[in-house]
This record gives structure tokens, sequence and C-alpha cells, in this order.
């Protein structure tokens, strides 16, 4: 519920920007609680046609006998004792349903994994939009009234224990009539209304944002292969570390794709940065260009749809006077934002700013991938040294992945001013940071400072990354503190 989360704000909009880790808690707690129910149901049908049978005796048989005659109340489902449990899972609206919800269950869940959503992310989109049929199915699964209960007004009339015992006198003794039986009535819409109605809003607002009009201002596509986006619309409000869905509707009127925003809130415009990756993104590009590869004039761009903003702002960055930075491959992106705010934050005289370093390290296996990034640093770098505000952002980047040319071109141009692959003044180091070094280093030359620490990229890093702020943490409240957090994009 993206959209409808905006209207919160404080703790509860960073609790509701974590929906997607509850989204897949919830998914996980209704597969294994589908998966219990199923299976219970499966052994209970088949005990009803076993108590239908011909050998079956007792208080069951007893039970099953009931509702023989018309318009006379009945306990057990299954009113034959020609048939199987196949053949009354396939002649009721239970079972008919509940094999539905569970085939849409099977196919949301399996097509959910992440090599489905890298390979083919239309797969996932797609079927993700089986919940549809899910929750219909779901609404009318209990219609059939297949769970049945003694009547209350029933009980009444009965010694539950002495009539338990004295099945073979219910025809025939006053004090035990023969027990009355009724379906319970279907209460599962009553739980599903709720969510449609929150999702219909959800559906609302997100069509009224899309009739909202995007103005394209600039396009850029850069040699690494990625389109960059400028775009304007109208009370567009955004903060580091946010990201907005695109689509374009004469691509597909259905498809909507994540980017993290990198312009900073104190421009005028708000970017993406598209790499391409995908069916999706490949046909983006190609909307884009003309004939001859060469970008299309401005009235002929494709129409573009934009919901939000969303999602955390990397606001925190700011709240300790030292800041550690850290993204491994893609995760640079939110923080290209953040780095552009940093820097118009200092330029504003009236703003009182806590943070007073930065230290951002990037890990990339390949630079060129992000050379539109190495073009940001640059730009800052050039802007901090004009201002005399050099001194304010350390940043580290390491290249781990090279061949050996690349390794003899590095070797001859070394002792040049400025680095040979990303041509900032800040030499790229190989292979992968000593972090015991980088941590031991910062709590020295910040004694008694609360620095903040913050990530995105894998997951085997993040436990590294909390493991070191443990490590270097002192146990003096007076001492250095690092805190970490870990940004999800």
């Amino acid at each position: 519920m993206r959209g409808t989360s905006m209207c919160c704000r404080g703790p509860w909009k960073r609790q509701l920007d974590k929906n997607l880790k509850f989204h897949k808690l919830v998914a996980y707690g209704i597969a294994v609680n589908a998966t219990i129910h199923v299976v219970a149901h499966l052994f209970n049908l088949e005990r009803y046609c076993l108590s239908q049978s011909e050998e079956a005796e007792g208080l069951l048989a007893a039970l099953s006998k009931l509702g023989s005659t018309p318009n006379e109340s009945y306990l057990n489902p299954v009113r034959t004792s020609h048939t199987n449990a196949a053949t009354a899972l396939l002649t009721t609206i239970a079972g008919i349903t509940g094999l539905v919800i569970s085939l849409a269950l099977v196919l949301i869940m399996t097509s959910s994994t992440e090599f489905i959503k890298q390979v083919s992310y239309e797969l996932f989109w797609y079927t993700h939009h089986v919940f549809i049929i899910f929750f219909i199915s779901l609404a009318i699964h209990g219609a059939g009234q297949i769970v049945r209960g003694q009547t209350p007004e029933s009980l009444l009339l009965h010694n539950v224990t002495f009539c338990r015992d004295h099945y073979a006198e219910w025809q025939t003794a006053a004090h035990c009539p023969t027990p009355q039986f009724s379906g319970k009535e279907p209460s599962a819409w009553k739980w599903v209304l709720g969510p449609v109605v929150l999702y219909a809003c959800e559906r609302i607002i997100r069509f009224w944002r899309f009739q909202q009009e995007v103005v394209i201002t600039k396009v850029v596509s850069h040699p690494s292969g990625v389109l960059e986006l400028h775009m304007k619309k109208r009370d567009f409000k955004m903060a580091p570390g946010q990201y907005i869905f695109i689509q374009c509707p004469s691509i597909s009127s259905l498809q909507w794709h994540p980017f993290t925003l990198t312009s900073a809130p104190q421009e005028d415009f708000f970017s993406v940065h598209i790499r391409e990756a995908g069916d999706w993104t490949a046909a983006l590009f190609k909307a884009f260009r003309a004939e001859g590869q060469a970008l299309r004039e401005p009235w002929s761009l494709p129409r573009l749809a934009v919901d939000g903003p969303f999602g955390a702002a990397l606001t925190d960055v700011f709240h300790y006077p030292v800041s550690m930075c850290i993204a491994a491959g893609i995760g640079v992106t939110p923080f290209a934002a953040l780095l552009k705010s940093i820097w118009y934050r200092c330029c504003e005289l009236q703003t009182e700013l806590m943070l007073s370093k930065v230290y951002f390290y990037w890990i990339c296996r390949d630079a060129r991938a992000f050379e539109w990034f190495a073009d940001l640093l640059l730009s800052l770098e050039t802007r901090m040294s004009e201002r005399g505000k050099i001194h304010l952002l350390s940043y580290r980047i390491f290249l781990t992945g090279w061949d050996e040319n690349q390794a003899i071109h590095i070797a001859l141009h070394w002792n040049e001013n400025t680095d040979v692959i990303t041509g900032l003044r800040q030499k790229t180091f190989y292979g992968r940071p000593n972090w015991n070094n980088e941590f031991k280093q910062i709590a020295y030359d910040h004694p008694s400072s609360s620095i903040g620490v913050f990530f995105c990229g894998p997951k085997a890093l993040s436990k590294t990354l909390q493991r070191m702020c443990r490590l270097y943490s002192s146990v003096d409240p007076r001492g250095v503190h690092f805190y970490y957090n870990k940004e999800s994009f």
C-alpha cells in the first residue's frame, strides 16, 4: 500500500517503509498455514468418505446416516457412499475454490523468487496479479458450508455425553432426539473486505497520479549503457534515498518499474539513471532512440507516468557529526542524491549542518558500468575544491574486477595526477576493502564521536559491517560509537 502509506508521518511511516519485508513475512505465513489447512482437510475428507462406507459403524456411521431423507439436517457433507475423496473434492464449492486458491498461491510464490525476477521481471509482475483470483475464491470458499456443527437449540435438548454414548436410541428415546446440524455462515469475505477497500483506494490514487503530466526536460545516453532522464511534475517533493515507479504506456499499460531517484531535493527537477537489464528497459531504450541510435527530439519522446516518491529518506546521515556511506554495485544509486544534497546544504548559509565529515566507499566490479556516478563525484570534487570544502568528503573507490591489459595500463599511468579509470584526484583501489583497517582508522581520527554507518548492497557485506560496528564501538559512553543503518532499495 505505497500510496496510502504516504499519509503517515514520523515513526509510523518509517515502519511502513519496511512493507516489502512485512509482505514477504505475511506471504510465508500464509503459505505455511495454507499447507496445514489443506492437509488437514484432505484427511478430514477421507474420513468423511470412510464414515459413509458400508463398513462404517459406531457414532461416526450414525452421524453420517443423518440427512438421508429430504429436508433433514445432516453433518457429513459427503452424501453418498458411492464416491471417493477426489470426487468429493471436485464436487464441492470448498473443494473447487480450495484448488483454485492453492494453485494461485503456488504460482505467486514460485514466480516471486529472486531468480525469476532477474530472468523475467514481467513473469513475476503478471503472475502476481493472480491475487485477484485468489481473493475472489477466498471470499466464496465457505459458501458451501462444508464445516457444520450442532445447532444451539439442539444442544439445549441434549445431554451431550449421554446421547453420544446412546446414539442407537436417537430415534426412539425422548431425552435423545435426533440432533440437528447446520453449516457455519461464510465469514472470509469480512476479512477480505478491508484489504480490498484499501487496495481499491490505492488503485484510485495510482490512476490519479498516472493522469498527472510528467515533462521530460533532459535525456542523456551515457556510453556505459545508462539512460539518464530529467523530469518535472507538479507538486513533486522528494528526499535523498527515495524511489519512484515509472510506467511507459507505449510499452505496457500494466507494468510499473521502480527506480531510485538520483537528483537532490534542492534541484528543480528529479532524475533517474536506468541501466538496460531486461525486456522492459530494453524497450524503453529503444523508445527513446531514433534512427542511428541518436536520441529522439523532445516532442517525439514517449509519454511516461510517475508514481511516488516512496521509501524512507536517507536523511539520518545529517543527524551524525561523522557518517560512513558504503555502496556495493548498483547500491550506489541512492547515494547520488545524498551526496548532491550534502553539497547543497553546505552551500546554504542559513542551514546549520551537524555533519562535518563524510566517508564514502564504493565497491564495484566494473567502474565503467557506473561512469555516470564517477562523473558526479568529479563534479562534486571540483565544486568543493573551488569553495574550500574539500575536507567534507573523503571517498574511496574499490575495483574488484580487472584484466591483465587494464593492470598494465593502470601501472603505466600510476604517477599521473588523476586516476586513469575515473578521472578523479583520488586514485582507485584494487581489491576489497580491509574493513578492520578502515574502521580502526576512523575510530582513531574521531575518538569521541557518534558515527553513522549507512550501507546499500548485498547481505553478506551487511553482516560484516554490522560486526565491525559492534567491534569498534567503545564500551565507554564517552568514546567512539558506530551506529549501523541498512538501507533497502
